[in-house]
């Protein structure tokens, strides 16, 4: 014990202390870095005279056991060789190291708790050759583009990797690092988030080990990856995660019962990019015990999260076309309550549709699956409908539908007729067969005011439902003769060279 207290400050400290010449002193070190293989090497290194083969296969146990023992320039006995200092030169010459030696020493530094420095340097130098090796070009080929637009690619003698290969290349290492702890993995993603790796190759990383540790792990080991997982992910962008990635996460999270925190920040990032999803994507089942067949809070929350975002045109119409085609699937379950599918149909404002078409389809096919729904719960589920931009064919079906209330088809008509008055403006006609027919056209607009303003609404609905036919069709009508109205003045345009005097004197016949 005496060689060892020589170079090992703890131990000297506890001969320090202890009395009597002839009292055996016993100690134990139930903790000692790296166990028995951290002692013996420690030994090694005392018994030699303070000298010691360090290479990267030993030395994380050597700085562990080094810093345990306060084997440092601390200890007095300045005379005797420093095995912290031996290993810290070595540590130095970490850039000439392998990919093998570094993973080697890394995976040694797990089990190791006074190793932070070792790590550090090890996992800034396999970031550093990650980044380069994705930087780099896959294969050494050259591509360019002939006359036909086709590309052609050609690789040099030295090269025979496949394209398949080189395409892989910037993810060879996705399998050696998943050896790692789960601990050390956070570590490393975080470091290399911080130096601006690549985002979406680092999720693809992420999403490759859940996939690997959920094979391989038990049920509480599985649920902490999985929040593990989502934790990192929530600190990329989340515009470079594939959305497809982000829904299949989610569900192994449901069936895994994960953190409620963790499940929001997956709900987050799915709705962020909410119009990159499917219709596929959006049909998940719904929670154990609830009534509905899908989970319609789900989406709810997504579209939450979506407009929080702030609304952009492109996307926004995206999200409705694929809302109105979700509505029109989960329309025809007759669990789902009036409120949550009043709340689909409203989420998203009205400028997300240029057409209510398919949202009036989902309604009648909600309402035909709902025969019990009274009227006043008819009014609010239509409520939904800006009938300013349905069709006249589907204002003609919601005349003559029997599961709309009557008023729904009152004020389908009455938008049908606000539109008219914008196409039928007044007009001086250049001839008189549209000059007629631009009269007509008024006059029939103010037969449909006047015909709709007669109605009687505690009239029988069969009734009712017989005079909004006939001035359905009259809408319709008056459409094609404004079409018509319009072709004739195209021709009439085409058949002479316009001029500043004559173009002055063209009719407007509609806007």
């Amino acid at each position: 014990m005496k060689i060892i207290s020589s170079y090992s400050g703890r131990l000297s400290k506890l001969f320090g202390k202890s009395t009597g010449g002839t009292r055996t002193l016993k100690v134990i070190f139930n903790d000692f870095p790296g166990g028995a293989e951290g002692f013996e090497l420690m030994l090694r290194f005392c018994y030699n005279n303070g000298r010691i083969d360090i290479n990267p296969s030993n030395l994380s146990l050597l700085y562990s056991a080094a810093k345990f023992m306060e084997m440092s320039s601390d200890f007095p006995s300045t005379t005797r060789p420093n095995l912290l200092e031996q290993t810290e030169k070595s540590l130095q010459q970490i850039g000439y190291w392998t990919w093998s030696e570094l993973l080697v020493t890394l995976k040694q530094c797990q089990d190791l708790s006074n190793s932070s420095s070792i790590v550090e340097k090890c996992m800034d130098s396999l970031i550093g050759r990650m980044a380069l090796s994705s930087e780099s070009s896959p294969c050494p080929s050259t591509s360019s583009q002939d006359s036909s637009g086709t590309f052609r690619v050609s690789c040099d003698s030295r090269s025979t990797e496949s394209l398949k290969t080189c395409f892989v290349r910037g993810t060879w290492w996705f399998e050696e690092i998943s050896g790692l702890s789960l601990s050390f993995i956070e570590m490393l993603i975080k470091a290399m988030a911080s130096k601006k790796f690549d985002h979406g190759t680092i999720s693809k990383f992420l999403f490759y080990y859940q996939k690997s540790k959920c094979y391989s792990t038990s049920g509480g080991e599985k649920v902490k990856t999985i929040e593990v997982v989502i934790d990192l992910l929530h600190i990329l962008d989340w515009s470079s995660i594939p959305c497809k990635s982000l829904f299949g996460l989610l569900r192994v999270a449901l069936s895994l019962n994960v953190s409620k925190c963790s499940r929001k920040k997956v709900e987050n990032m799915i709705g962020s990019q909410l119009d990159q999803a499917t219709l596929d994507n959006l049909l998940i089942p719904s929670p154990h015990g609830a009534n509905s067949l899908y989970d319609v809070n789900l989406v709810l929350r997504f579209l939450k999260s979506f407009l929080q975002g702030g609304i952009y045109s492109i996307r926004l119409k995206k999200v409705a076309s694929l809302m109105d085609m979700y509505i029109a699937e989960v329309a025809p379950d007759p669990s789902l309550k009036p409120s949550k599918f009043l709340a689909l149909a409203m989420a998203l404002p009205d400028s997300a549709r240029d057409s209510y078409n398919e949202m009036y389809r989902a309604i009648d096919m909600y309402l035909e699956a709902h025969t019990g729904l009274s009227n006043e719960e008819k009014m609010k589920i239509c409520c939904a409908l800006n009938y300013e931009k349905v069709s006249a064919e589907v204002c003609m079906h919601i005349s003559q539908n029997k599961k709309f209330p009557s008023r729904t088809a009152i004020q389908a008509l009455m938008s049908q007729q606000v539109k008219l008055k914008n196409l039928l403006q007044p007009t001086n006609a250049t001839t008189c067969s549209l000059g007629e027919a631009d009269q007509k056209g008024n006059k029939d607009d103010q037969q449909i005011v006047l015909y709709a303003a007669k109605l009687d609404f505690s009239a029988d609905n069969e009734r009712l439902r017989a005079h909004l036919q006939g001035m359905q069709w009259r809408v319709m009508e008056l459409e094609k003769v404004c079409r018509k109205m319009q072709t004739q003045m195209t021709k009439m345009m085409k058949s002479k060279t316009p001029n500043r005097s004559s173009s002055r004197s063209l009719p407007k016949l509609c806007s």
